[in-house]
């Protein structure tokens, strides 16, 4: 009866709900898809993963890794993060170096955290902006609750707000597939669902954990993969009834002034957090199919 319940009340809050999404994109310049990592192989797929947000108008936030400047050079990666500026997009900082809280010290984490800001910053203030978004490595936000709470107060001093996910998902994995030619069409075919079972599961549980659908955050990666399928993503949310909003209107919900006093090693989704902090019974979103998690483990040895 339970289970009928909160299936009731999940078509109730879709039946009336305006689905609104923010679309949120991390590693830049590039994720580990395999993919070419010369400045031209890098401008070609920022260009097309760019192109459907520029041509229809979408908001969406990006999330640098300066470290990346050692592939691409300051002037390389400049460029990129210029052109992600020039297609309407926000940038924000996802660290220099992609630390894991951990694995190190705090003091470590904040100063990769400020070593990330040199090129970000020059390239918005060249635009009259400024850095306001900050996004954890791997979605770790510390072990402790000393340590999560220190790394809340230095974000706070450096005027970071946070860039929360609610719609977290491993579509890394896929994208590392994409590029091997014996299993692209394959992951052609799949990610999309995939991605779908990923959206369903969290608006059916955000029904369940705030009481409501909420405006989602998605979080994704910049691969070659979501550059060539991004077509086919967008049309999967507006299918459900979404409107692309940015991460800053996504953050006005009264959702995200939740408490959330997940204390732990895991990367979550901030409803997870959420049901966390709340004492419910956990639930884990959908897993990539069986195949693929075989042949990503099989790739990786």
């Amino acid at each position: 009866m339970r289970a009928l319940a909160t299936l009731f009340l999940c078509a109730v809050a879709a039946a009336g709900a305006k689905r609104e999404v923010a679309i949120t994109i991390d590693d830049l310049p590039r994720s580990g898809d395999n993919g070419s990592r010369s400045l031209v192989g890098v401008q070609a797929m920022t260009g097309r993963l760019l192109k459907p947000f520029r041509q229809q108008g979408i908001p969406v936030i990006g999330f640098a890794n300066q470290s990346r400047e050692a592939e691409l050079g300051p002037e390389g990666l400049r460029q990129i993060l210029d052109l992600w500026l020039d297609s309407g997009a926000e940038l924000g900082n996802h660290s220099y170096s992609h630390l894991n809280i951990n694995d190190v010290a705090l003091e470590e984490y904040e100063a990769d955290i400020v070593r990330g800001e040199p090129i970000l910053r020059a390239a918005l203030a060249a635009r009259g902006q400024k850095l306001e978004f900050f996004r954890h490595p791997f979605l770790h936000a510390g072990t402790t609750v000393a340590m999560k709470k220190g790394l809340q107060e230095f974000l706070d001093k450096h005027g970071y707000r946070v860039a929360p996910v609610t719609l977290d998902n491993e579509d890394y994995q896929f994208a590392a597939l994409y590029t091997k030619p014996e299993y692209k069409d394959r992951v052609q075919r799949e990610y999309v669902s995939y991605m779908e079972s990923i959206v369903s599961f969290f608006e059916h549980r955000s029904v369940e954990v705030v009481g409501r659908e909420i405006p989602q955050i998605l979080l994704i990666h910049a691969s070659q993969l979501n550059a060539d399928l991004m077509p086919e993503l967008l049309a999967m949310f507006r299918r459900r009834g979404y409107t692309f909003v940015s991460l800053r209107h996504a953050l006005k919900d009264p959702a995200y002034q939740l408490p959330e006093e997940y204390v732990g090693p895991k990367g979550l989704s901030w409803i997870h957090r959420w049901a966390a902090t709340k004492e419910m019974t956990p639930k884990g979103e959908p897993n990539p199919p069986l195949w693929l998690r075989q042949a990503t483990a099989s790739t990786s040895k």
